[in-house]
């Protein structure tokens, strides 16, 4: 997987030594000197990640994290600090101007492309799912949620074969606030999707397991794939962590564990499996709210289309045929003149109601717009068709719409109209231009009763 990574430094010598070793991975280097210019080509480039040196003349690195972070349009790009200072607080100062990770100076090579590589395989997945909450909703709105949840402790899952170095590790990620359990305080690993565990720390040094068939394990099964998993590995044994990360692990912390280092490898974990979720939510909600009609629930118009296209299609290669039932309240208007538009949506929402308890699974309700509404029914001809819709009339019309709390009823009805696919050259104008026209025969008729059309 490719990336454009962006590299800042002052000293050309080390922005050098960085392009040469990204380029033989075969990523393609940006390059910037200074903060200013940093932030021009952040803005102008949209890297994929900023690899950026602390120590610089005028605006050192801190402030151009922060400045990154503060703009809509970088705001998301992964930033790893690079630094020469070994101090913990200098790591600490990073993460907290916005950093996603830090590499410390002289680079190794192994961190350098575990870190590139993890935040690649986070970037793809991140960047899908924005593309399509703005293909959806539209952007903006994400990121300030995930900042507010960013320093939420975590739940972590700790597999050792090493019962004192787990129980060393769970005890400083409790320090720090975390919820951490070890394999030997749990007795077994269970069912970690059904536990709420954000990270798994994987100890690769184990003997009694194969820890990579674990993390493999773990990718594979939908139920804990979204699960962080942090591998901890002897410096010795870098080839079985490259395996790991070419797995799916989120990241590695080498041997001995430094406390800073693993605090700030979960906090970072943490704020990537969350975002993730926020994004996911905010794409399953726009997928909802693009298909659902806020105020009933049924199917809107859009998703009726799509649906009566697909089902029509499917009847003309030799399938079933498809019947539409095409309804509307008898007397609307009169509702919401004598009692108002909140009753008005409240008679609309019970009509609703009745119209899914009265229906069949396979079948699909919706509400186009108005009073009217139409259900789609997959594999029904036209004299089963107007049977179920003569039960819904029936549903609807048989006890009074208690409304206002309970306060009043009042006695409803629905006129509907019937009709069914003709043959391979009907439309879905044609369909429902009959189911139109029966449904005004009803009306004309006297109202609160079934008319059907056939081609």
């Amino acid at each position: 997987m490719s990336a454009r990574i962006l590299v800042v430094d002052d000293i050309e010598a080390n922005r050098r030594l960085l392009k040469a070793k990204l380029e033989a991975q075969y990523y393609t280097v940006l390059q910037a000197e200074n903060g200013p210019q940093a932030l021009a080509a952040a803005a102008s480039e949209q890297p994929d990640i900023i690899l950026l040196d602390v120590m610089m003349p005028g605006m050192d690195g801190y402030e151009v994290c922060r400045r990154l972070k503060a703009n809509p349009a970088t705001s998301f790009i992964p930033v790893v600090m690079v630094t020469a200072l070994s101090d913990a607080e200098d790591r600490v100062r990073g993460l907290s101007a916005g950093a996603e990770d830090f590499l410390s100076k002289p680079v190794d090579d192994f961190a350098l492309m575990s870190r590139v590589g993890a935040l690649m395989r986070y970037n793809a997945v991140a960047s899908e799912l924005r593309q399509r909450h703005a293909s959806g909703l539209g952007a903006g709105g994400a990121e300030e949620i995930a900042k507010e949840e960013a320093d939420r402790p975590a739940r972590i899952f700790i597999v050792d074969d090493n019962v004192r170095a787990s129980a060393r590790l769970a005890t400083v990620l409790r320090e720090a606030g975390h919820t951490a359990v070890t394999l030997a305080e749990s007795g077994g690993m269970g069912d970690l999707s059904s536990t709420g565990v954000d990270i798994l720390i994987l100890s690769v040094t184990s003997k009694t397991f194969d820890a990579l068939k674990i993390c493999a394990h773990f990718k594979v099964s939908p139920s804990t794939r979204a699960i962080s998993i942090l591998l901890i590995c002897d410096p010795d044994d870098r080839e079985r962590a490259a395996k790991g990360l070419e797995i799916g692990a989120s990241d590695v912390i080498l041997t001995p564990v430094d406390r800073q280092e693993l605090l700030a490898r979960v906090r970072t974990q943490a704020r990537r499996s969350r975002y993730i979720e926020m994004l996911r939510r905010r794409v399953d909600k726009g997928l909802e709210l693009s298909v659902i009609d806020q105020l009933t629930g049924l199917y809107n118009r859009r998703y009726m289309m799509s649906q009566l296209r697909q089902l029509m299609q499917r009847s003309v290669m030799g399938g079933k045929p498809v019947s539409v039932m095409m309804a509307d309240i008898d007397h609307f208007k009169t509702v919401n003149d004598t009692y108002g538009h909140d009753a008005g949506d409240e008679v609309l929402e019970e009509v609703a109601n009745r119209l899914r308890e009265n229906v069949r699974p396979m079948d699909v309700v919706c509400r186009p717009g108005g009073e009217e509404f139409l259900v789609i029914m997959p594999e029904t001809p036209g004299d089963l068709a107007c049977a179920a819709a003569e039960r819904i009339r029936r549903a609807v019309a048989g006890e009074p719409f208690l409304i206002a709390g309970g306060e009043m009823n009042i006695s409803i009805t629905v006129s509907a109209g019937v009709s069914t696919i003709a043959g391979p050259d009907d439309t879905i104008a044609d369909l429902t231009k009959r189911a139109d026209l029966a449904l005004y025969n009803a009306k004309t008729a006297g109202r609160n009763r079934v008319e059907s059309i056939a081609a």
